[in-house]
């Protein structure tokens, strides 16, 4: 019993730990500070040893489906090796807890967090940031100190293959407003809030993961749109900046931000003033290994000014330990990497993890979480257009027939279904089928069958960002030939609305869960209006494309 007693105890408040000085650490051990290996619940052993020797100052959590309880074991488990390196300096414990395209409701056990354009489209700042304040406690029970969100890249360019509703849009004012909301909620619970991707990744027409891309904007541009939101930030006093794999000519013509002195130096730190720990994106991505090593490019990143390197997936930490030791020694970078870890060290001063005294972590208080959830979910869904004149809807027929056709993945089917409520209150007969993001010809043939005869159908396209799915798009047209009252719901990305130009009513929710879902089902039968504003402007086909739909078909019988 003392034993399970003595377990619960330390899943509660975590280990303690001795009280050490920045100056009894060895240079291998603070260069071990700087260094950020990813893990999860299979792969955390092949960490464990770097972690043990100090040569390792912080994790990465990354996402499995595995459960809360067994991501606070993770943590524990990854605490205790810490507590056995030389001076016993306690791991951070960081997470990509962003939402949207970053996440899916069954990933460690997190409560479902809306996507950034979801929240933006709302324009409720108050119930953001207690949304992120909320998030952050229920980040803070499991023992997490660190996360890299918001995402404050402004998405000025629809052709971004890789942002798109991470970001909260395209006005910068907005993207500044929403991005501290949430920025502030964090700090308030006691996370520390890594903003993404310096100087900005939303004009960008390549994915930073596959290759390098490259903003051609030019420095006024930069200043007015991309920067000014990570300008906000650094004046409200944000603890960490994330740097983008992305070429800016107009600030650095020879290296991208990761590696560039003139952004991180003379922009960031000297321009901004920014006092804080600078963390660069995974250098395991195509745009950093394009030019070099991951130990290349850490030790460029540290001699650019960067001071926390995440090292990226299945690497061996200790050979890569070694590695990058041995290029810092060459580039003489032991003042900076002293630098770096310092600031490291002083963020777990700051935290109270240098403290002998054992944290006391909160309980998340969840049912408050998903009732601000649902505000801002139901506050988000907008009316895009409805030239059809179908909303609300109703019909003469005692019971009316509403086929309702998704696509998306199957993990997101016990979201999907709450469309059907709002019908089924009123006596509809309700035909669902969630066919797969890339439909097949019998996917196809079972869509046309369930909205065969229906006096409404409903269909929702999900497209994650830039790249519109050619057997999803046909499907809907075909759809919307065969049918008279058909209802677009655009349930991700809002740069796939310009490719349904014939179809006259859209509605948006710019992410995929039930409180969503079933506002935009309310607002069709006539429960509810749609308060969101479009947060990005869409293309200028998109503008065509009224001119092209009839309004004839407000006639249409129903």
């Amino acid at each position: 019993m003392k034993k399970i007693l003595l377990g619960l105890l330390c899943m509660i408040t975590g280990p303690a730990w001795g009280a050490v000085s920045f100056d009894e650490l060895s240079p291998q051990e603070q260069l071990g500070q700087t260094l950020v290996a990813f893990v999860d619940i299979d792969s955390a052993e092949l960490v464990r040893p770097a972690i043990e020797q100090g040569k390792i100052g912080g994790v990465l959590i990354q996402w499995g489906n595995y459960s809360m309880r067994e991501t606070r074991r993770l943590v524990n488990k990854l605490q205790g090796w810490a507590a056995k390196s030389p001076h016993k300096i306690p791991l951070l414990i960081a997470i990509d807890y962003e939402g949207g395209t970053v996440y899916t409701p069954i990933t460690l056990g997190l409560e479902y967090l809306p996507t950034n354009m979801m929240l933006a489209a709302s324009q409720d700042e108050e119930k953001a940031a207690t949304l992120a304040y909320l998030a952050g406690q229920q980040l803070r029970s499991m023992g997490v100190h660190v996360n890299f969100s918001p995402v404050l890249d402004v998405n000025s360019n629809p052709r971004n293959p890789i942002i798109g509703v991470r970001s909260f849009g395209g006005d910068v004012s907005t993207v500044t407003k929403m991005g501290m909301a949430l920025m502030n909620g964090f700090k308030a619970a006691g996370i520390i809030s890594i903003v993404k991707h310096f100087p900005g990744h939303g004009d960008t027409e390549i994915d930073s993961h596959y290759a390098v891309p490259v903003v051609t904007a030019n420095r006024a541009e930069l200043n007015r749109t991309h920067l000014a939101p990570f300008a906000e930030a650094v004046k409200q006093g944000v603890s960490g900046v994330m740097t983008g794999h992305v070429f800016y000519p107009a600030l650095d013509k020879e290296n991208i931000a990761s590696f560039s002195k003139p952004i991180l130096q003379d922009v960031l730190r000297k321009r901004m003033g920014f006092k804080g720990l600078i963390v660069t994106d995974s250098l395991d991505m195509k745009g950093a290994t394009s030019f070099c090593t991951i130990a290349g490019c850490a030790a460029r990143s540290l001699e650019a000014g960067a001071d926390w390197i995440l090292l990226g997936r299945y690497i061996k930490p200790l050979t890569l330990f070694t590695q990058i030791e041995t290029l810092v020694e060459k580039k003489k970078l032991q003042s900076r990497v002293a630098d770096a870890a310092r600031r490291v060290f002083s963020l777990k001063e700051q935290l109270g993890l240098l403290s002998d005294q054992a944290p006391v972590l909160p309980q998340p208080l969840e049912k408050v979480y998903k009732s601000t959830v649902e505000d801002l979910s139901k506050e988000s869904v907008t009316l895009v257009r409805d030239y059809n004149g179908l909303i609300p809807f109703s019909s003469h027929r005692e019971r009316p027939t509403v086929c309702a056709v998704f696509f998306a993945p199957s993990r997101f089917a016990d979201q999907l279904m709450h469309v059907s409520k709002p019908f089924l209150a009123r006596n509809y007969h309700v035909r669902t089928y969630n066919a797969p993001l890339t439909p097949r010809e019998k996917d196809v043939t079972r869509a046309l069958k369930c909205a065969a005869g229906a006096d409404l159908v409903i269909v929702a396209s999900l497209q994650w960002a830039d790249k519109v799915n050619l057997s999803q798009k046909y499907t809907i047209e075909k759809l919307n030939e065969q049918s008279e009252n058909l209802i677009l719901l655009s349930v991700m990305s809002p740069y796939d609305i310009p490719h349904y130009p014939t179809v006259g009513t859209v509605l948006a929710t710019y992410g995929l869960n039930s409180f969503a879902l079933q506002t935009a089902a309310d607002v069709i039968v006539g429960n509810a209006q749609a308060s969101g504003i479009m947060p990005v402007e869409l293309p200028d086909n998109f503008q065509r494309a009224k001119t092209m739909q009839s309004r004839s078909a407000s006639t249409r019988l129903r």
